[in-house]
This record gives structure tokens, sequence and C-alpha cells, in this order.
């Protein structure tokens, strides 16, 4: 399901604080699961993949974890709905994830 998202520099909006909006550039949807700890290289392990959704766990050795659900709603629009610990302290957020262009190289 993650392959149906269109490369290029997604704008990632945290639904309760649109403020706090950041942005990534994504080669593949692989991205999108990793949104707290996207710098980390962890460990992953999908729980559930349907054609429009995906749930997957994941660890990070020096950081911390964290579960993730992907709703597919187009090839540009994402929700994403991320729980975990990130650096000893736990987190909890939805976001829409949302294609603005292509990445600057």
């Amino acid at each position: 399901m993650l392959d149906r998202f269109e490369p290029g520099l997604w704008e990632v909006t945290p639904r309760d604080d649109a403020s706090q909006a950041g942005q990534v550039c994504i080669d593949s949807g692989r991205k999108l699961i990793q949104v707290r700890h996207a710098r980390e290289t962890c460990r992953r392990f999908v729980i559930e993949d349907k054609p429009v959704s995906v749930t997957v766990q994941y660890t990070c050795p020096a950081s911390g974890s964290g579960l993730t659900h992907v709703r597919f709603k187009n090839p540009r629009l994402a929700l994403i709905e991320t729980q975990g610990i990130d650096n000893g302290l736990p987190f909890n957020f939805s976001a829409e994830g949302r294609r603005i262009g292509a990445c600057s190289r």
C-alpha cells in the first residue's frame, strides 16, 4: 500500500496543532511510518497490511519505538496515527500527510 504514495515533498500537519507542521522529502510511503523517528535506523514489523491502510510497529535501538497506522486517501494524501516512546518520553498524535511538490535537490 505504501508504494501507492507519490514521491516528493510532503507536509505532515498534526491534527491538533497546525503550527507544528513539518516537511519531509519521501521517495516512498515507507518514510511516513517513522515521522517521529525520521532520521533513525529502526527495525520494523508489519502488523497489518491492507489495500487502503498499513499498521507497523518499529523499534529504534538508540531512541525508542513506535506504532504507526497509515491510511491511504489518494496518492497525494495520507492520514497518519502514531504513538510510542521518543528519548524516554511518550508521544501520541494524528496527522495529515499531503504531497505539496517536488523535492529540491
